[in-house]
């Protein structure tokens, strides 16, 4: 009954860990402050410790525009500022560290581990930026980031996800994500706890059996 537990659970790891090596799968950022601007995550992968990902603003004529100036990813957890940006088709962006959510995002998540910021911002903030460099609507960019992404899937990363929007409808702005699915990286943390505690327990029974 214990080894079927475990393989069990070795199943499910690996399911999990094939989850978190490449996703063809789209994710929408709606702007959180009713302005109608979105965009969305797409081609997203994590590949040992790096994050690839492209975000398209989807803002455009006729209906709501708005150019992506920063984007933020709120992944939760205490965790070193060792990450790098490794790539950019935009070569705008900088990676700045432990921000203040800010522009309506702060409703939802209190700050950002990491920010991609127009390095036009000078002082990097995430609700800076300069709408002259930044992701135009109908334009992409592609990012690659490593660092330290333990205990998180692909899926938890792009939701993480925060485009703070300049210029919205001419002279607004706006945050788009999707709150509602922010990661929740203690529960990563846990399972993967239990799977060593389990695994530590088959190897005392089997060296019991051998005594």
């Amino acid at each position: 009954m214990f080894r079927k537990a475990l393989l069990t659970t070795a199943a499910a790891i690996a399911m999990l860990a094939l989850s978190s090596v490449a996703r063809a799968d789209t994710i929408t950022l709606t702007g959180v402050n009713g302005t109608g601007v979105t965009a969305t995550v797409s081609n997203y992968s994590l590949v040992g410790n790096t994050f690839t990902f492209t975000i398209t603003n989807t803002s455009v004529a006729p209906g709501s525009t708005g150019t992506i100036t920063n984007i933020g990813f709120a992944l939760g957890g205490n965790r070193p500022n060792n990450y790098q940006l490794v790539s950019s088709t935009n070569n705008n962006y900088i990676l700045v560290f432990d921000e203040d959510a800010t522009s309506g995002a702060q409703n939802f998540v209190s700050s950002f581990d990491l920010v991609l910021c127009n390095k036009s911002n000078g002082g990097c903030t995430f609700g800076g930026g300069s709408v002259n460099d930044g992701i135009a609507g109908g334009t992409s960019a592609t990012f690659s980031i490593s660092g330290d992404f333990s205990g998180l899937t692909a899926d938890q990363i792009a939701n993480s996800i925060f485009a703070r929007f300049q210029a919205v409808n001419g002279e607004g702005s706006d945050v788009a994500g999707n709150p509602g699915q922010v990661p929740e990286p203690m529960t990563m943390l846990l399972f993967g706890t239990g799977l060593a505690g389990l695994a530590a327990r088959a190897r005392r029974r089997r060296n019991q059996s051998k005594a």
